[in-house]
């Protein structure tokens, strides 16, 4: 009795304190599921210690997360009335009363900076005292605010086309927390709302706090869409093939235990949902529910073949389930390799796919055959699926190109080969915060919005260590900031930058009583004057905290980036470091360029390259199973080729359509290959079988193996292919792209194994033929012929 029989009769035998275990165990991880939590910050892509990241957590340390920032914003002349114009105010009033924030910027609050010089210092006054009366009033505010207020401009208005915003900073200590959630959905989005509707004006809701707030709610939404969609899908496929309710119903209540024990691991080792993460419910059923085929289908042949129902059950463990196994192990693999990846995100994304496609192959192995084992043997109806024409027709056209066709079958492999590499030097890699953002969200449509009124949303920091206390307010090096500023707004993906630089040549206006014309830097003999004054003042302190640091030995460039991809921000980037050096050198100043979407873009030139070492790991381990299976390298060769295709026809697609390499789509090579190569398990384990029974005839073994498994391999990558296209429906870019390649993979997959791999064993039949080139069995993977 070999360890497969041992187990199917343990499972029969001990059927219901097995339910008591499996119903303990779904109960304890449902009791978790309420432990998970959303992602509320962007996703590290890079390691801890990486170089990136050590900027970046040193521009933190010394002016905190830059990304604190909500901005409102009207372009509509209306706002310039007596009425809208105070209900605009009012509301910029209202919402600095909340407690959620620092501080707010808006026209209504604007202070002018105004010299006093019997004190000799800078005081501020209001832009307006009395609120005005009339549309006159606003228009005379409007005009002076616009003409004579440059410090201003880009910030809280645009000039050109005459839209006004409010900047809100939201307190830095509930960025990343549930308050900043329950301020956006129960504060600011009401108070929107109603002065919306008081008004008749359409305000537009933007900056990173938003965004990630408002992303992380369409995540939720889409969980249960998903994990809807992939049962509706999968299940209708189903019943399709088996037209059985009770065969559809045990496979769904698999699943469904799956997803209960997904969430719960999730909750359970206290990860954040993030886009990645919300994948894994509709990834364990659509996985799953091709364990049920195999198991199903076997079980159904062997009651068709002798009718005996507890012999059928024991067989369905014994002999399907080592192939099962093994394919959910390499499935298992693909997934796994993110976790040698040096990256928080996708680390925990490859323990917990890895777990959950182990869980639900331990589920369906053990509740199927349990659950069948309590009912009525299948009637008759329920194995005509088994003799339908449509499916000998599809296997007999198989078999005819393979036995007929080898020669354009190999022609055509060469030719998508050349033409897929050509599509590879087509593409392109890209990395952006916001690039897959929902596209039809109102909050994706206002970062356009944004970008052409205010030149981005997302902020670039230029961190400046001028290596003394006090150095930033020299002179000299504000020339030298002014200079590198000049070189950012000639750039048009980067916003208007706001430094120190702006309040100084402000304080030069206000020396000069306002003038617009004298909004530049001081001249040396002007700056000891002017310093004279800023001295004895205790004006803008909420500015200077956020550009300067208490010792004056850093200084802050704060400018916003457009959503550019990886190629053109590292153009952007080379211009500034060579600007960077030319006026900055080195002895004197410490100068880098950070920022969360810096970050992030780097992140994902890193993830490129780790790819390679993924995808390695999982062709590596893939290699090392068909070497225990077969001792020769070239069959190690043969079983690789036709998945190896799929990617690269795959990787062609994406240079044609240009679908760029993104964090997102990073992922589509290493699943879909732990995946397709399950369907060359089940051949070559069939194949294998076959030989010994045919005394290592390679053509008769073959087309066995051809047959035995066509139909099931075609079954299950229907599944997985409408499975994983049911995450096209999706609102986020990324997992549109992921769900779509993953599936033409798959596709693709299963017609080079069905097509591609038993060519090539025919065509070198004379060389891999021997029994040299098979281990000596000892456990049956695939049953024998006689076994049926």
């Amino acid at each position: 009795m070999n360890f497969w029989q041992i187990v199917s009769r343990i499972i029969l035998k001990q059927r219901i304190p097995i339910l008591l275990v499996l119903a303990i165990i779904t109960i304890f991880l449902g009791s978790k599921i309420k432990d998970i939590q959303f992602s509320r910050t962007e996703a590290n892509l890079l390691p801890e210690d990486h170089e990136e990241n050590i900027k970046y957590n040193n521009f933190l340390n010394i002016f905190g997360d830059e990304g604190n920032l909500i901005i409102l914003a009207i372009q509509d002349n209306k706002v310039f009335t007596t009425q809208n114009f105070k209900k605009w105010n009012d509301f910029s009033k209202k919402l600095d009363s909340f407690s959620d924030i620092d501080f707010i910027a808006s026209i209504g609050n604007i202070q002018k900076l105004k010299k006093d010089k019997e004190n000799k210092k800078f005081v501020v006054e209001p832009l307006y005292k009395n609120s005005p009366t009339t549309d006159e009033d606003v228009l005379k505010i409007k005009k002076e605010l616009f003409n004579n207020l440059p410090f201003f401009d880009n910030f809280l208005f645009n000039k050109k086309t005459g839209t006004v915003r409010t900047a809100i900073y939201v307190n830095k200590e509930i960025l990343n927390t549930k308050i900043r959630e329950q301020f956006i959905f129960d504060k600011l989005n009401p108070a929107i709302k109603q002065f919306e509707k008081e008004t008749g004006l359409d305000v537009r809701v933007s900056g990173m706090p938003y965004i990630r707030t408002m992303n992380a709610q369409s995540i939720k939404d889409e969980i249960g869409i998903f994990v809807g969609l992939a049962l509706l899908v999968t299940s209708l496929i189903f019943f399709l093939f088996f037209r059985s309710y009770r065969a559809t119903s045990i496979t769904m209540t698999v699943v469904c235990i799956g997803v209960v024990w997904a969430l719960g691991f999730i909750g359970w080792f206290q990860y954040e949902i993030s886009v990645l993460m919300a994948l894994i419910p509709p990834l364990t059923i659509v996985i799953g529910v091709p364990n049920a085929i195999f198991l199903i289908n076997k079980y159904q042949q062997e009651v068709k073949n002798h009718g005996n129902q507890a012999k059928s059950l024991q067989r369905v463990i014994s002999k399907v389930g080592n192939a099962t196994l093994m394919t959910n192990i390499t499935t298992a693999s693909g997934f796994a390799t993110f976790i040698f990846i040096n990256s928080q995100l996708l680390r925990e994304f490859g323990i917990i796919a890895s777990i959950n496609i182990m869980t639900i192959f331990i589920l369906s192995l053990l509740i199927i055959p349990i659950i069948y084992s309590f009912m009525h043997k299948p009637k008759v109806k329920h194995l005509k699926h088994l003799e339908r024409k449509w499916i000998d027709a599809i296997i007999n056209w198989m078999e005819r190109m393979v036995r007929h066709h080898r020669v354009l079958i190999y022609i055509t492999t060469v030719a998508v080969i050349i033409i897929s590499i050509i599509g590879v030097y087509m593409i392109r890699v890209s990395g952006s915060l916001i690039e897959d953002i929902p596209k039809g969200k109102d909050f994706s449509k206002d970062i356009i919005f944004f970008e052409k009124e205010f030149g981005g949303i997302m902020p670039l920091e230029v961190l400046i260590d001028t290596k003394k206390r006090k150095g930033v307010m020299k002179l000299s090096t504000l020339k030298k900031i002014e200079k590198l500023e000049e070189e950012i707004e000639e750039i048009p993906e980067l916003s208007k930058p706001i430094s120190i630089l702006s309040l100084v040549k402000y304080s030069k206006q206000a020396f000069y009583n306002g003038n617009p014309k004298y909004y530049q830097l001081p001249t040396q003999q002007e700056k000891n004057f002017i310093l004279t004054y800023t001295k004895n003042s205790d004006t803008n302190s909420d500015f200077l905290k956020n550009f300067v640091d208490s010792t004056g030995q850093y200084a802050r460039i704060t400018t916003f980036m457009k959503d550019i991809g990886t190629d053109k921000m590292e153009q952007i980037e080379e211009r500034l470091q060579n600007k960077i050096d030319k006026e900055f050198p080195e002895d004197n100043f410490n100068v880098t360029l950070t920022g969360k979407a810096l970050t992030f873009i780097k992140g994902t030139n890193y993830l490129v390259k780790n790819l390679a070492i993924s995808l390695s790991l999982a062709i590596l381990l893939i290699a090392l199973f068909m070497a225990w299976m077969f001792r020769s390298y070239k069959m190690i060769l043969i079983s690789l080729l036709p998945n190896v295709l799929p990617l690269l026809i795959t990787a062609g697609l994406m240079g044609y359509l240009g679908v760029p390499i993104k964090p997102s789509t990073i992922l589509v090579f290493s699943i879909a290959f732990g995946i397709s190569v399950d369907d060359t398990i089940h051949f070559l384990a069939k194949y294998r079988q076959e030989l010994i029974a045919h005394k290592w005839n390679v053509r008769k073994s073959v087309y066995a193996a051809l047959r035995e498994t066509g139909v099931s391999m075609f079954y299950t990558s229907i599944v997985l292919f409408f499975g994983f296209l049911v995450f096209t429906v999706s609102s986020f870019g990324g997992t549109i792209a992921l769900g779509g390649l993953v599936s033409v993979t798959l596709l693709f997959a299963m017609v080079a194994n069905l097509l591609l791999l038993p060519s090539l064993l025919l065509s070198l039949e004379s060389k891999i033929a021997n029994k040299k080139t098979l281990k000596k069995p000892t456990i049956r993977i695939i049953p024998k012929e006689e076994d049926k």
